[in-house]
């Protein structure tokens, strides 16, 4: 076990009030806070029980749109302006805020649930009453949490007090986006307890500093007081366990030390705004135009009556009279194809698992221009494999492991003293076999790392027994870096295990089950700067000492012997997307070790320049070393990454990786996932720190074309502060962006830079917390829900399982969505503006009277039950077939300069309502005999007609259930006839007369516009024609 201590915390928007402070934590004992601290809660919710409607209800009449309608039916209860029944008015408005309490309410409750399951998770925590099991929700401050292995840490820190070893990692990938390994160590005198229960039998507390955004910084103090004397031990970040991370082996013990929104990883959490669709805010511009032609149409219609008696009366009558130029039931019609629009994708079997979790604005996706991506979890799958072994001669890839293995296998089969002397320093210089070369490569491989093995019981096998015969089946290898771990699992396939390791010794396993015990005799690890490691150990068996070192092929050309084929095979794997390593050795005699500690032992001792000091006494080892060979390790794509990019990349839209990972690790990535395409070249932003040396490398950036760009956190921020407009124009146009190293808020502020910059819509995409900020700040945010928990999937607007199903969530249902709301929202002013026209005519015909043409049901039912269906059917519309889509990105592109619902098509859809109203109206003014009632019976009936053929005009792939709407609703309008007596003369409709005459007003008013649809197909067919036809 691992004594431990623990900070705790969930990982969204949390409740908890008051200033950040220090802190003293007593273990055990969270009744002895000097302070209140927030709840360890998730609360993703937008309103509570109480603020629900009235919050509801504030967002939908804070808009223009809304805020009209509202007024126009509280008008009516005035009698001057009253035009007809109260119900009119006032159903389609309750209507339609009834659609939105509901979505709205089940929202919240979806919500609520998931927020409910994540508070839920149980955890155990050590009490007086032994071990017992706590809610996340319940955990407090002061509390004794126990975390097992691949345990989500709900803690903010945690300071190891117990663990067998003394030790754990921890994989961080979720917080930081790093995909090393960090090593945590335990309070020493925790560690010491006999068992984790004692840790309640002593006085002791912690001091931490108040909660702050530093995610690689801890300073704190541990204080035992029953000691004699008092112990006292310095606490850093080494002795914590962050929210969000993830223990990788064995059991620890932690006291929480910071909950709800004072845990780092909230902090690092900028809060998520409001999100209004672009779409939603061109429409609810359409609607300002239509109110400012409503406007002036009434102060028209009232000029024309020279301002006559109460004029400003007429005015309102009048844009009482034309409200419907303004389509109140627009809104609603879109409302309502936004939840079908969420349900198709849903429902859609080729992207399994997809969930939409906020249905407003899903047409967002028709029209990203850059897309921002995490690497790790998100492209990668953060499993590294080992794929090429190159000694200069030969190479060996995965399908002839089986070759490298014999080699390995024969080294130690042969004569014991064939292989004595060919160990030997006294050996003659010939010219090495292959099989010797092998051998050495793979023994330096199997001894130049960090790994050590971990022995665990696996139910059969208890642990101490496991690690005294060194079980294969309970080994599992810790390290700092994946691509340590992949390599010593290569070693162990090809027939060289490493079976044990400590402070000062490691034990490898020859294919004979012999066991080789080495001394290590020094260390030195691998840092940003040096960007290589090396070890000298002495081999057991024969006392030989021997320098290995591995590193990138930019740092060990200048170290290892001349050759002519290093630099070539290094550009060679990494243009395959590999992460390449150089491994050399060096022998050494006693007497040149010797001399080296000496001198490396006194630079350490220098209190001055003891970094150069140190670094010049290894350097002196670091020439002539004899080259081995060359690893290849690949950091494994997700399923269909490249051709996902390619798709994306091909729709016109600009893909950028923003990663925590280290510079090397995401250049290797987007060259492997052809990010970054084979003949782009890529311009590595040297660091910067002041404002002149970022001065120079943007010139230096300025003077090459089509080049991918990869910039690390800390230059950008030199960059964004000096330079900005400059900077963001350059990687504007850039055709892709690698920014490593980049902090959760930094990732934010590239998002918001890219809108405010470009004015463009983005989507960012992520895996992790780290990505939580990212994705809230896009205009589209999409969580992929990985192995580490569902942080970004419960923070984003859409989640989905795989990163491939990006490309049909876009090409698709985005592209569909965008195109049928269009459609949607533009036959909806059309349907208003039709009978619009109509009253205008009438009015203007009849002396300018407010009087309106069509009263009651009549106005009602025009825009629902005789028109709503086939209208709303329109959301089952689509151009080209999904499978069209995805073969042809380049649709997309059209979608980007939003066409389809643009100020031309608009205009278009206003003169083609203005010109069927018209014709309509006059038709019917002409073609009446005798009474009133007929140039109603005559109109309207031409008016549903005129917009069922109309619905029929625009449908450009049937659906059975659009001809259903088009029937029932002629059915519905037919049967409804026999009720409306009151507006409609019954047996008039039933002469041949009304039939003739209504059929030459729709026929006038419809077949010129199916004769212009046609010869525009004919003359000027879209791009999606060609596809279909």
């Amino acid at each position: 076990r691992c004594n431990i201590l623990m900070l705790c915390c969930p990982w969204s928007r949390c409740c908890g009030g008051g200033d950040f402070r220090p802190r003293t934590v007593w273990l055990g004992h969270p009744e002895k806070r000097e302070q209140r601290y927030p709840r360890n809660v998730i609360n993703n919710q937008k309103y509570n029980f109480f603020t629900f409607l009235p919050g509801v209800l504030f967002n939908q009449f804070k808009y223009f749109f809304n805020l009209y309608f509202l007024l126009l039916a509280c008008s009516q209860f005035v009698n001057e302006l009253r035009l007809g029944a109260l119900y009119t008015y006032w159903v389609p408005l309750g209507f339609v805020l009834i659609i939105t309490i509901v979505r709205e309410a089940v929202e919240e409750m979806r919500c609520f649930l998931r927020d409910k399951e994540v508070n839920s998770q149980i955890y155990s925590k050590l009490s007086t009453r032994g071990t017992v099991k706590v809610k996340s929700s319940g955990i407090q401050v002061g509390d004794l949490i126990i975390v097992e292995k691949v345990g989500l840490c709900i803690f903010r820190h945690c300071f190891p007090v117990l663990h067998p070893k003394g030790s754990c990692f921890l994989r961080t990938d979720q917080l930081d986006g790093e995909t090393d390994w960090k090593l945590r160590l335990p309070v020493a005198c925790t560690q010491r307890l006999p068992t984790a229960a004692d840790l309640l039998q002593i006085r002791s507390f912690v001091y931490a500093e108040e909660p702050n955004i530093d995610i690689h910084n801890f300073i704190g103090t541990f204080t035992r007081e029953d000691g004699d004397p008092p112990v006292n031990e310095s606490l850093s970040i080494e002795n914590t366990l962050w929210a969000s991370t993830v223990i990788a082996s064995g059991t620890v013990v932690g006291v929480v030390i910071y909950t709800g929104k004072e845990l780092r990883s909230v902090m690092n959490t900028s809060n998520p705004r409001h999100k209004i669709g672009l779409f939603d805010l061109e429409v609810n511009c359409l609607t300002k135009i239509l109110f400012g032609a409503l406007v002036v149409v009434s102060l028209v219609m009232v000029a024309l009556q020279h301002f006559a008696g109460r004029w400003y009366l007429q005015i309102f009558r009048f844009l009482l009279l034309f409200s419907n130029i303004v389509p109140i039931s627009l809104r609603v019609n879109l409302d309502m194809g936004k939840m079908v629009f969420s349900w198709m994708i849903k429902k859609d079997s080729k992207i399994p698992g997809t969930v939409v979790r906020a249905s407003t604005f899903p047409e967002q996706l028709g029209r990203i221009s850059y897309l921002l991506t995490d690497k790790t979890g998100t492209l990668t799958q953060n499993e590294m494999v080992f794929r090429r072994l190159h000694l200069g001669t030969v190479a060996y890839g995965m399908d002839s492991m089986d070759e490298v293995q014999s080699h390995v296998f024969s080294a130690y089969t042969q004569p014991p003293q064939d292989l004595q002397a060919s160990r030997g320093p006294g050996a003659p210089k010939v010219r090495k076999t292959i099989s010797s070369r092998v051998h050495e490569a793979v023994k330096a491989i199997a001894l130049v790392h960090n790994v050590t093995p971990v022995y665990e019981s696996n139910g059969v096998t208890d642990q101490a027994e496991a690690e005294m015969h060194y079980e294969d089946t309970c080994r599992v290898y810790q390290a700092s870096s994946p691509d340590e771990v992949s390599l010593v699992q290569w070693t162990e396939s090809v027939g060289l295990t490493l079976v044990g390791r400590d402070q000062s010794s490691m034990q490898l396993r020859t294919p004979s089950g012999q066991i080789l015990n080495f001394t290590i005799l020094q260390i030195f690890p691998f840092t940003y700067e040096s960007k290589r490691m090396g070890i000298i150990v002495r081999d057991e068996s024969t006392g030989e000492i021997t320098f290995y070192m591995k590193g990138a092929d930019v740092m060990m050309a200048g170290i290892v012997q001349y050759n002519d084929w290093l630099e070539e095979e290094c550009g060679n794997m990494a243009r395959e997307g590999l992460r390449v390593l150089v491994v050399a050795k060096k022998s050494l005699t006693e007497e040149q070790y010797q001399d080296f500690e000496a001198r490396y032992v006194q630079a350490k001792l220098s209190v001055h320049d003891r970094s150069l000091k140190v670094a010049t006494v290894i350097e002196s080892l670091e020439m002539e070393m004899e080259l081995l060979c060359l690893t290849g390790v690949e950091d494994q794509l997700q399923a269909d990454v490249r051709p996902t990019l390619e798709i994306l990349r091909n729709a016109g839209i600009k893909v950028w990786m923003l990663t925590g990972d280290k510079l090397e690790t995401a250049t290797c990535t987007a060259k492997n996932a052809h990010l970054v395409t084979r003949n782009q070249d890529i311009h590595v932003f040297r660091p910067v720190t002041t404002r002149s040396e970022a001065h120079l490398e943007l010139n230096a950036f300025r003077r090459k074309h089509d080049c991918a760009l990869v910039i690390s956190g800390d230059s950008l921020e030199v960059c964004l502060k000096y330079y900005e407009y400059e900077f963001m124009e350059l990687a504007c146009q850039s055709p892709a962006v690698v920014c490593c190293r980049c902090a959760p808020t930094q990732k934010a502020q590239i998002v918001r830079l890219l809108q405010e910059r470009t004015g463009k819509l983005t989507c960012a995409v992520g895996d992790g917390g780290n990505d939580v900020s990212m994705i809230q700040e896009a205009d589209c945010g999409v969580g992929v829900e990985g192995k580490e928990g569902k942080q970004a999937s419960l923070a984003a607007d859409f989640s989905i399982t795989q990163f491939k199903h990006l490309g049909r969530l876009l090409m698709v249902h985005g592209r569909n969505s965008y195109k049928r709301s269009a459609a949607l929202s533009q036959f909806v002013i059309h349907r208003s503006l039709c009978i619009s026209t109509m009253q205008a005519v009438f009015s203007s015909v009849f002396y300018f009277a407010s009087v309106p043409l069509y009263q009651g049901f009549l106005i009602i039912g025009y825009s629902t039950i005789y028109t709503m269906f086939p209208v709303f059917s329109l959301v089952l519309d689509k151009d080209v077939k999904s499978e069209v889509a995805m073969l042809y990105p380049e649709l997309y592109k059209d979608l980007l300069k939003g066409r389809p619902l643009s100020f031309k098509t608009f205009l278009i859809w206003v003169l083609i309502s203005i010109y069927q109203g018209s014709i309509i109206m006059y038709g019917a003014l002409l073609l009446f005999e005798s009474e009133f009632v007929h140039i109603v019976a005559i109109s309207f009936t031409s008016l549903i007609l005129t917009e069922l053929l109309m619905v029929a005009l625009t449908v450009q792939t049937w659906h059975w259930l659009m001809i259903v709407a088009e029937l029932l609703s002629l059915a519905c309008y037919i049967a409804s006839l026999v009720f409306l007596h009151e507006f409609i003369d019954v047996y008039f409709i039933a002469t041949l007369s009304f039939v003739w005459k209504v059929t030459a007003i729709t026929l006038v008013s419809c077949l010129p516009l199916y004769i212009l649809k046609y010869l525009r197909r004919r003359f000027s067919p879209p791009s999606y024609s060609k596809l279909t036809s």
